[in-house]
Parts: C-alpha cells; sequence; structure tokens
C-alpha cells in the first residue's frame, strides 16, 4: 500500500489519543508495571510529529487544522490541548524523578529475568537503560522546543507558571540523559587469540583469508581510528592503555546501560544529580549503538540549533557525545564493509562478537549504523546499491515481503523477539534480557532512510517499493479490538498461521512506525529525482518547441484575440513554466511540453489549410 504520511499519521493520533486520554485527562495505563522507556515512546507518538510536522503543530492553537483537532478531540478543544500534554509531560517529569529529586532511566518491565521462574525486582526494574537515555534526549528536545513557541502564545499566569516547572524538570532531565550516554560508552580492547578476537576476526574475514592477513589488514584500515581515540584519552573517553597496541583488536560503541566504574562527570558549571554507578560490562552492544546515535543526532538537529534549545553544559556534553557518535560511526561503517570484495555485512545473519549471537535483527542493526555514515558522509552510489541490496534481502529473511512457511522459525524474530543477555546485570541480584519485537518497523525506518539520502533513480525506485510492502506489513499489524484499539501489535494478523502468538501493545512498535511516517513525510518534500536522460530530451522538446511557437506568431494572423489569442498564452504560460522545471523535474518539463508541440502542429495545419483554400 502507498505510505500517506499526513492520513495515516491522523490515524496515529486518533489512536493514541483515544487510549491516552479521556476528556483531556492523561492516562498512564501502565501496561505490565512502569518504564521510563515505554512512557516516553507513548508521549513521542504525539509530540514527535507535533515538533517535527509544521501541519500538526500543537504549539500555535490558533494555527491547528480541522483534522489535526478532530483525532485529538479526547485530548481537548483547540485552546485545551497544549495545556493537557503540559500535564501529561509534567506527569512524566515527576513519575521518573527519585527520591533524592534526580531523574530515573528505568527500563522496568521491558528487563526479562534469564530465569522465567524468578520474578523482575523492583531494583532491577529501576535500572537505568540506554534506550531511556536515547529515548530522553529525543522526548527533552521535542518538550523544550514546544514549550519555547508555545509560551509566546499565551498570557495566563498559571500556564506560564505550570510552562517554567516543566522547563526546568525537562533541562534537568535532559542533561542527566546526556551524562548517562557518556558513562555508557566505553571502548573494549582484546586480544586475537582470546574468544571475542577469534570470532571477530572470523566476522570480518569471512573464512577467505588468514587470520594473519585479517589482522594486517585490520590494524592498517583502523590506524587512523585508533589514533583518535588514542588522542581522546584525554577528552573523558575510558580505555585500557593496551589499545595502544596495534596488535590487540578493538570495538568501540554503546554498553547497555552506565558501565561499571565509570568516573562521574564533575567538570560542569551545575552539578548533576544521581549518576548511580554502574554495573553494565565493558562490552558494546550494536543494538544499543544504534539506539544511542539516533538520539544523539537529534542534538544537532536544525531545529536544536535554530531555537537554541541546549544551554551552556547542555552544549558541552553535546560535543563530547559528538566525538563518541562519530567514533562508532565510523568503527561499526568500516567493520560492515571490512575487506575488498563481499562486505561482512553481506554475509547474513550477522554474529555478535562478545555475546556469540546470530540474528537478522543483528543484520539490521549494523546496517542501521552503516546508513548513518552513509549519510554522514555523502556515500558513493555503490556503496548505496550495495546498501539496498541487503536491504531487500533482510526484508525476505524476516518474511516482511514474503510467504511464511510451515513452522518457520522466523516468526520467533517478531514474537517473542531476539533476546540479549545484558554483561553485568547479574550483578543487580540476576541476569536480565532486554528483547526486541521492532524488527519490521526497524527496517522500514532505514529503508526511508536510505531513499532520503539517495540520489540514484534506480536504487531509490527499489527503497521506495520496499517501503511500501514493509509498511503494507506493519499497517496489518494493528490491533483491531479491545485494549490499544488501532495501536500495534498483532503479529498474527500477518501470521495466521504463526502458533502461541499474543497480540499486546507495544508502544515501542507504535513509536517506530511514528518515526517512519515522519520520515517519509520528509522524504516526499524532498524534489524528486531528476533523470539526466529526460532532461535531454525535454530540452530538445523545448527547443523545438520554442522555435514553433515563435514561428507562429510570426507568420499567422488574427492578433491576440479571441480563442487563438487565448490558445497562444497558454502555449506561452506552459513553455514559461517547462523552462522553469527542465532541471528539477525533466519529466515534468516534458509532459508540458509534449502537448504544446501537438498544439503547435494542428495550428499550423490549420494556417497551412487556410492559404490553400485562398
Amino acid at each position: 500500500m502507498q505510505i500517506k504520511p499526513r492520513q495515516h499519521l491522523l490515524d496515529v493520533w486518533r489512536a493514541v489519543a483515544r487510549y491516552s486520554f479521556d476528556n483531556g485527562k492523561y492516562l498512564t495505563g501502565e501496561t505490565g508495571g512502569l518504564s521510563s522507556v515505554a512512557d516516553a515512546e507513548r508521549l513521542l507518538c504525539l509530540l514527535y510529529p507535533a515538533t517535527e510536522v509544521p501541519a500538526f503543530r500543537l504549539d500555535q492553537p490558533d494555527t491547528t487544522d480541522r483534522d489535526v483537532l478532530r483525532v485529538l478531540e479526547g485530548v481537548g478543544g483547540r485552546l485545551e490541548i497544549p495545556s493537557n500534554l503540559i500535564t501529561a509531560l509534567t506527569q512524566y517529569m515527576r513519575t521518573h524523578t527519585g527520591p533524592d529529586e534526580s531523574p530515573t532511566f528505568s527500563g522496568g518491565y521491558y528487563f526479562k529475568p534469564a530465569d522465567p521462574s524468578l520474578e523482575l525486582t523492583h531494583q532491577q526494574a529501576q535500572l537505568g537503560v540506554v534506550d531511556s537515555y536515547s529515548m530522553s534526549v529525543t522526548l527533552c528536545l521535542a518538550t523544550l522546543g514546544f514549550l519555547k513557541v508555545y509560551e509566546a502564545t499565551t498570557t495566563r499566569p498559571e500556564v506560564l507558571t505550570a510552562v517554567a516547572e516543566l522547563r526546568e524538570a525537562t533541562n534537568t532531565r535532559l542533561t542527566a540523559a546526556m551524562v548517562s550516554l557518556l558513562r555508557s560508552f566505553t571502548v573494549n580492547v582484546f586480544d586475537a587469540e582470546s574468544e571475542q578476537g577469534r570470532r571477530l576476526i572470523e566476522v570480518i574475514g569471512q573464512g577467505r583469508q588468514s587470520d594473519r592477513v585479517v589482522l594486517q589488514q585490520f590494524a592498517r584500515r583502523f590506524r587512523p581510528l585508533r589514533a583518535t581515540i588514542i588522542e581522546s584519552l584525554s577528552r573523558g573517553i575510558q580505555v585500557d592503555e593496551s589499545i595502544r597496541d596495534e596488535s590487540q583488536l578493538f570495538e568501540c560503541g554503546w554498553a547497555w546501560g552506565v558501565v561499571r566504574d565509570a568516573p562521574k562527570i564533575t567538570d560542569l558549571e551545575a552539578p548533576v544529580p544521581g549518576q548511580p554507578d554502574g554495573i553494565a560490562d565493558r562490552l558494546p552492544y550494536v543494538y544499543f549503538t544504534v539506539v544511542a546515535l539516533d538520539g544523539i543526532q537529534d542534538l544537532f538537529s536544525h531545529r536544536t540549533l535554530t531555537l537554541g534549545l541546549l544551554d551552556e553544559d547542555q552544549q558541552k556534553l553535546a560535543e563530547m557525545l559528538r566525538l563518541r557518535w562519530e567514533l562508532s560511526q565510523q568503527y561499526w561503517s568500516a567493520i560492515a564493509r571490512f575487506g575488498a570484495d563481499r562486505w561482512p555485512l553481506e554475509d547474513l545473519p550477522w554474529q555478535t562478537t562478545g555475546l556469540r549471537l546470530e540474528s537478522e535483527y543483528f543484520s539490521l542493526t549494523v546496517a542501521a549504523i552503516l546508513v548513518h555514515d552513509l549519510v554522514r558522509r555523502n556515500a558513493t552510489d555503490d556503496d548505496l546499491t550495495r546498501t539496498v541490496a541487503v536491504m531487500e534481502r533482510l526484508a525476505d529473511r524476516g518474511r516482511v515481503n514474503s510467504r511464511m512457511t510451515k513452522d518457520d522459525p522466523v516468526i520467533r524474530m517478531h514474537h517473542p523477539g531476539v533476546t540479549m543477555p545484558l554483561a553485568g546485570s547479574d550483578r543487580s541480584g540476576g541476569l536480565l534480557h532486554w528483547r526486541m519485537t521492532d524488527f519490521s518497523a526497524q527496517l522500514l525506518k532505514r529503508i526511508i532512510q536510505l531513499a532520503v539520502l539517495s540520489q540514484n533513480i534506480n536504487s531509490q525506485g527499489r527503497l521506495l517499493r520496499l517501503a511500501e510492502q514493509t509498511f503494507d506489513h506493519l499497517w496489518h499489524r494493528r490491533i483491531r479490538s479491545g485494549e490499544g484499539l488501532d495501536l500495534w501489535d498483532d503479529v498474527r494478523a500477518v501470521y495466521p498461521d504463526a502458533h502461541d502468538v499474543d497480540r499486546r501493545l507495544s508502544w515501542s512498535v507504535t513509536e517506530r512506525v511514528t518515526e517512519c511516517l515522519v520520515a517519509a513525510r520528509n522524504l516526499y518534500e524532498q524534489q524528486p529525482i531528476p533523470s539526466e536522460d529526460i532532461a535531454q530530451l525535454a530540452r530538445e522538446l523545448l527547443s523545438e518547441a520554442t522555435h514553433l511557437f515563435g514561428k507562429e506568431q510570426l507568420l499567422a494572423s488574427g492578433g491576440t484575440t479571441g480563442n487563438r489569442g487565448r490558445a497562444m498564452r497558454s502555449i506561452e504560460n506552459r513553455l514559461d513554466r517547462a523552462r522553469v522545471l527542465v532541471d528539477k523535474q525533466p519529466a515534468t518539463a516534458f509532459a508540458l511540453t509534449l502537448p504544446v508541440l501537438q498544439e503547435l502542429d494542428t495550428l499550423a495545419q490549420a494556417r497551412d489549410a487556410g492559404v490553400k483554400e485562398g
């Protein structure tokens, strides 16, 4: 089905508003208990489009469109919607603040005990997680931008007081989230002879070369990045001194939470409350690295910079995060494309080194980092074309655009999802797992990002078809009755023969779909990719049409009045329009010029016939 961002976003907003508000009152609707991740995802379903899509803005009530007001009836009227959102956001900030008045970033029920016979303890549920830090960055920036615009539209004292309270709490949470992201970044150095070292060599070498050759290639390819990391030792990055030895392998990125023995950030103007001790092992996860990258890039968005949303401390933290953002992108992009022939990323499915897991989901997360890097460095057509092929294969292997076979094991990737052990979480009293169920939504997000980046007509055409197929798959997974009506996720709706699959409300999938619709809107806002072949043909048609039009003006009698005069003015206007479009929209220019040539020929035939009769 075709992606219609405005219509489908309205459908999502209607469902979120119906579930989350009752006559303007925000309903917590705790599904499985508290989770700062899930609560942030739910609020972002409303706030992210409201701050990223001009037609969905809610911070200037006088400009809110009627169809938007209709779907948000449960939130309130035109003047009530912004204040009720402020109340909901304030409730979120208060709920996820600890007894010491410091923000908390609990994973909550998103954590799963590795031992199914055990229950999640309160202490474990309160553990911070990178998903929450990253989501909090995005939510806080959206909130600050919303407040900055909205406060200029109201003079009500109680509303201005609420705005000031929420801004203070949001700034505190944003700073704490950025600090936690810094303390969760890690560089893991290990020997080539270790189990992790042998696994990394196997992944990037693909068994095609000797270990010694792979080590030499790794040392050469990552020498500049290694030098940057060594240089960054004085800029707060914690790493073992053995990184200086080129015979050592390394990985960099984000652990699942604050790493063990991570130092507290103290060199800021204002002290950051909280900063609990970390328990995570110094093991980078590709999944959590992608999650961190998605949030950090919002710190450098046009909206953040234009509105001046960051204070002095936050700007300093943002620069520290930017360094880690670039290191991680460069590292994993190089790993994904290692070697001269087939990429390791093309050798599906991806095998993680530290955890010894493999899944198409991990291939997707590595591809997601590659997409980030392709955007950053304006990738070549070859890189884009090969990445498009990876996306197509992932869609097929994930049964997103192909039929699921009987007792197909792929169903487990969608339900109950791909599970990762959180290394070091056993220090909380028992090993915890993290489960990802959003493969299809993440796939769609990366496909659309690639389509925005692509300047190749064939590649973009393949991506748009794949995006429509993936969106169709996801749209049919909405819950059709009961709790969470028209939200996600009902996996069995697209895999009816799957056994032991229950529908369940997933704010993770719902928020990802919302992000995808916003990204699709941005895609359609772009100019279409011009075809140079059609542009050349359009210029030739336009040249001929312009010449024949001039000739017709010279030879024809009858002046510029009556039907003929109107026809000549219409031709002139269309030729002018075609000249304007010929470089940016050559196909449109072609379509405008072709009927002009037909009309000019008709006029010429009529004139010639008149001459003969005379």
